[in-house]
């Protein structure tokens, strides 16, 4: 099953998401994710936090209409992004998309990708999702529905990744090592239509940024 994680963090152009919403199997927001999906009109089949940045509006609307809640306390040791991952995966999700699954706080941020890498070793598909930046997880083979001129960077999940191979970029990579300490695979440029990139082993994350970066 597809599933989509609304976070509250940035979201960019709102016209970009709407019509999405009906390729999921399943949604989750996270806490103050809820007013994003209401801003969408997007009704969650959960909400799952500790309820400290809803809206109280915003919670009467999604009780109203029926949403489930899964309320944890303040005090825990995982964040609300990491509780509903942990809930994603207990039912069943194949594919997961996160919203506003970054944003200003580099340390959710970081948390949130490293996090969701876990899928990878379930055989799940994990991408980050926005207009102006995608970001594909992956442990084998990902080909990128890019234009000629993006800027594409590959970062490290974990300690090394092997056999990473390049077709379509500026700088070509054959059968090369990354390591994690030492990340130099950074602002590389779509020379192809389609560019593919190919891991042997190990996890990469793989940054798409549709529009010009500076």
């Amino acid at each position: 099953m597809k599933f989509l994680i609304m976070t509250n963090g940035e979201y960019g152009d709102p016209d970009w998401y709407h019509g999405q919403s009906g390729q999921f199997d399943r949604i989750i927001c996270v806490d103050g994710g809820a007013g994003r999906a209401r801003d969408l009109d997007i009704t969650p089949n959960w909400v799952v936090g500790d309820m400290d940045s809803i809206n109280p509006a915003d919670r009467t609307y999604m009780e109203q209409a029926g949403v489930l809640f899964k309320t944890f306390p303040k005090h825990k040791d995982y964040t609300d992004t990491q509780l509903a991952l942990t809930l994603a995966a207990e039912e069943g999700a194949g594919k997961l998309v996160v919203w506003g699954g970054t944003g200003s706080r580099l340390d959710h941020t970081l948390s949130n990708i490293c996090s969701a890498s876990l899928f990878l070793e379930r055989g799940a598909d994990v991408v980050f999702d926005a207009p102006a930046v995608t970001i594909y997880l992956i442990k084998q083979r990902l080909t990128l529905s890019a234009s000629v001129g993006d800027t594409v960077s590959l970062l490290v999940l974990g300690d090394r990744v092997t056999g990473v191979t390049l077709h379509g970029f500026e700088y070509p990579l054959q059968e090369a090592i990354l390591e994690g300490r030492w990340q130099w695979a950074v602002s590389n440029v779509v020379t192809e239509h389609n560019p593919v990139v190919e891991v042997t082993s190990g996890y990469l994350a793989v940054f798409h940024y549709k529009t010009p970066v500076e």
